[in-house]
């Protein structure tokens, strides 16, 4: 039997029966409450049984919560004796390996940012290793809110409430065509060329999409797309195939799938989206953490 749950569910678990309220185990966890619910309703899934019956005025733990409490403070106690116990040994045997900090990042940001960054990171602290997970954009905030990873590189501001944003630079959306497409040859391209195009937009719900759609409803533009796809890589592919053209960040064009196209600015409405540092809030960076963020932000700022 798989165990599809972790520590931090049995925490927001314990967390509402104590305060029998949603909104003040948020609080207690630096958590939003969207996000103790999810844990709530991860632990309900996994163990096939309602764990809280919710009404306006009150939260009440079923029988199968009151069950479960025991065992969940059971296994958070033995956790921690053996972190501490883990955390003692790390002590003797630190200069064996290096910390480990986590990095959720957007991954059109992994060429133009991590990658030439990184030799900065190295020399910021060699012993660090880097553990880099490339997701969507709402991924990578609620990686950083939840603790998942130490930091977040995206395009969208403070999704979560336990989360702040710092703007590091904008990033313009532009399009990508292939060298031998028509437009190509155009000094300039307008939003009216794309009329007649296959357009590949982002996929519905996406940050970049939602700069998008919201900066052609503003200028009262209407174009519409043949394709939506969820990432970067996949719509710059598409397009050297020649299935399309498409709306992608310029920090896509560094990318190794921008050989053989084009990226052509487009007039007002100009879209663009802030790229920056997403932290979780009431949290300190240890030592190795400070070291690689400011590395990157050090780099961030000569973009």
């Amino acid at each position: 039997m798989r165990i599809n749950f972790d520590f931090g569910d049995l925490e927001a678990f314990l967390a509402v029966m104590e305060t029998a309220s949603f909104h003040l185990a948020a609080e207690q966890l630096h958590l939003s409450q969207s996000a103790v619910t999810r844990r709530i309703q991860k632990l309900e899934q996994v163990l096939g049984s309602k764990l809280f019956e919710r009404t306006t005025r009150a939260v009440k733990p079923t029988l199968a919560a009151k069950r479960l409490q025991s065992r969940a403070e059971e296994m958070l106690d033995n956790a921690e004796e053996t972190t501490l116990a883990m955390r003692d040994e790390s002590v003797a045997f630190a200069h064996q390996k290096g910390a480990v900090v986590t990095i959720a990042m957007i991954p059109t940001l992994i060429a133009p940012l991590f990658l030439p960054g990184l030799s900065s990171m190295r020399q910021a602290d060699e012993t660090a290793r880097i553990r880099l997970m490339d997701l969507s954009a709402n991924d990578v905030a609620e990686a950083v809110s939840s603790g998942e990873a130490d930091f977040g590189i995206c395009s969208i501001g403070s999704l979560e409430a336990n989360t702040h944003f710092e703007p590091w630079f904008d990033d313009e959306i532009v399009l990508a065509i292939p060298i031998e497409h028509q437009l190509a040859a155009q000094d300039n391209v307008s939003w009216p060329d794309l009329l007649n195009e296959d357009l590949i937009l982002p996929a519905r719900g996406t940050g970049n999409r939602l700069l998008i759609d919201d900066a052609m409803a503003k200028g009262r533009i209407s174009a519409q797309w043949t394709y939506e796809v969820g990432r970067s890589t996949t719509a710059m592919e598409m397009v050297s195939g020649g299935v399309g053209i498409a709306l992608l960040p310029r920090s896509a064009a560094t990318s190794t799938f921008a050989q053989g196209l084009r990226f052509k600015k487009l007039p007002k409405p100009v879209v663009t989206r802030p790229i920056g540092l997403l932290t979780r809030m009431g949290v300190s960076d240890t030592p190795v953490v400070s070291s690689v963020k400011d590395s990157l932000r050090e780099y961030a700022a000569n973009i």
